[in-house]
């Protein structure tokens, strides 16, 4: 029996200090559009306040956190237990392996409601990850532009839009010199879920 061909890149670029991947179409529109419909419905959502400098914010999203062995994950002063993985995030925890062989065992899902909702600048660095961690984002529902930038070099900026059914991959160096988010936008939008799939240690 042939051997199946994994998905090429749809965007590739040459980072320094990290890896990148993005594949666009990377799941087919009735099967992004089933999984929206189903996290959207099933996973049990919830807004926690984050402390930043001092002061305590509720989350300008909900979020959800999963994973196959039931610990404790620890990221902006909260302390999250986990629940189980669910049938559709396993399915998607083994279509991650057409391209990645990187064994992850958690997922954080966030649920963007409209253009308010947001990630400010950071970097998926917790201790819990260890060194350099690799990171696998889906994201379903409306496009929303992702920003990343080196630490250091500033003249490394980059944007991109991440659409309906599309996987990106933060691998090598990437979350230790380079920080990401998810800005605001005042323009119209529809909701969004993204699901960062890890590796706790």
């Amino acid at each position: 029996m042939p051997k199946s061909i994994p998905p090429t890149p749809s965007w590739q670029p040459k980072l320094i200090d990290a890896q990148l991947r993005y594949f666009q179409n990377f799941l087919s529109e009735g099967e992004a559009d089933y999984y929206y419909k189903t996290f959207l419905e099933t996973i049990p959502w919830q807004q926690d306040n984050v402390k930043v400098f001092g002061k305590v914010y509720a989350q300008p999203r909900l979020t959800s956190l999963h994973s196959t062995r039931l610990s404790t994950y620890t990221y902006s002063g909260l302390t999250l237990h986990p629940h189980p993985m669910t049938a559709a995030l396993l399915e998607l925890l083994n279509q991650i392996q057409k391209v990645s062989h990187y064994d992850f065992n958690c997922v954080l899902l966030n649920l963007y409601r409209d253009g308010s909702d947001s990630n400010g600048w950071h970097a998926d660095n917790e201790k819990e990850l260890g060194k350099h961690p690799q990171i696998a984002s889906f994201s379903f529902g409306a496009n929303r532009f992702f920003h990343f930038k080196h630490r250091k070099i500033e003249s490394e900026r980059y944007k991109m839009e991440l659409h309906h059914g599309s996987l990106l991959l933060m691998e090598g160096g990437m979350q230790e010199h380079w920080l990401h988010q998810i800005p605001k936008t005042k323009k119209p939008m529809e909701p969004r879920i993204n699901l960062t799939f890890r590796k706790i240690i």
